[in-house]
């Protein structure tokens, strides 16, 4: 196969239909005809000696040799698009653009209100969608461009994800005034003998506190399992549940914070972004704002 009897454009459908899994969808995207779709995928088959993409209830799902192929493609996808973006400069006062960000309830709270009075100000015309992608797609949809920038704990491992530092929070213990302990020292005993609050979107499986209380063989006792940290305070400040969490979230609260009785490494997130766009003007202007007003 030789790159010039190849029609470019159809790196752009294999892309969108990935990212789609749906031929319709994929049409609307591109907007362009659902067979106009139809026919490109067909030439694309021919030309890779490939179905490329199996038609399932669950949607296209991809080949191995799509699978295989599509972080290149993305990658000169966004090459060819950041060339192209390179030739105008980024002037954020005018900009008119979305940025697509992966993160969690409580890096939303910690960062969306600053993010929020930094733009009204710099880049009235840039908007935000926030929403949260598991670690795995968070890679994809970052080779794709369907993601801007991921924030999450140092825990992506990926060779074509950029990452730096943003920030980090150390846990305390929170309970709420009137609380039967909260006038007694915090000892590693009286700790353990609370019924706690634990935070996580998965179902089972120990989380970052449990993780470090089991290395010394001292478990916790676990009364509540939520999926969403800004719930969290509030049950805590109804009960006499305690809740071990990052300060950012729980210092606007009127209730009483403990210093752990056990060592905890503050807990840290990093900001990820797919090396395509290490030179993208709109985005280096993005992760530069962030990491100047961080406070780390």
């Amino acid at each position: 196969m030789k790159l010039n009897r190849v029609d470019l454009n159809l790196f752009v459908v294999f892309e969108t239909i990935y990212a789609k899994r749906n031929l319709t969808r994929a049409a609307e995207v591109l907007s362009i005809s659902q067979p106009a779709v139809s026919n490109a995928l067909l030439r694309m088959r021919k030309t890779f000696n490939d179905q490329l993409f199996v038609s399932t209830p669950q949607g296209m799902v991809p080949t191995p040799v799509a699978e295989n192929i599509i972080g290149r493609v993305g990658e000169a996808l966004q090459l060819l698009n950041t060339s192209v973006q390179e030739a105008n400069q980024f002037m954020p006062i005018s900009a008119q653009r979305v940025f697509r960000v992966s993160m969690n309830d409580l890096t939303e709270t910690l960062l969306l209100p600053a993010l929020g009075d930094l733009l009204q100000r710099e880049a009235p015309g840039i908007r935000i969608k926030s929403y949260l992608s598991n670690r795995r797609d968070a890679s994809r949809e970052l080779a794709t461009g369907a993601l801007d920038l991921a924030i999450d704990a140092p825990l992506i491992h990926d060779p074509q994800l950029r990452s730096s530092p943003l920030m980090s929070e150390r846990f305390v213990c929170m309970l709420r005034k009137g609380h039967p302990m909260a006038n007694q020292p915090l000892t590693l005993e009286n700790y353990l003998a609370l019924g706690h609050i634990h935070i996580s979107s998965r179902r089972e499986g120990l989380g970052y506190v449990d993780t470090a209380l089991n290395k010394q063989g001292k478990p916790r006792k676990i009364q509540m399992r939520v999926q969403h940290y800004m719930v969290a305070p509030l049950i805590a400040m109804r009960t006499d549940l305690a809740l071990t969490a990052p300060l950012g979230l729980v210092q606007g609260y009127d209730a009483v914070q403990l210093e752990l009785p056990f060592e905890l490494p503050a807990m840290e997130w990093y900001l990820y972004w797919h090396r395509s766009v290490d030179q993208d003007p709109a985005n280096t202007w993005l992760r530069d704002k962030l990491l100047e007003f961080i406070p780390r």
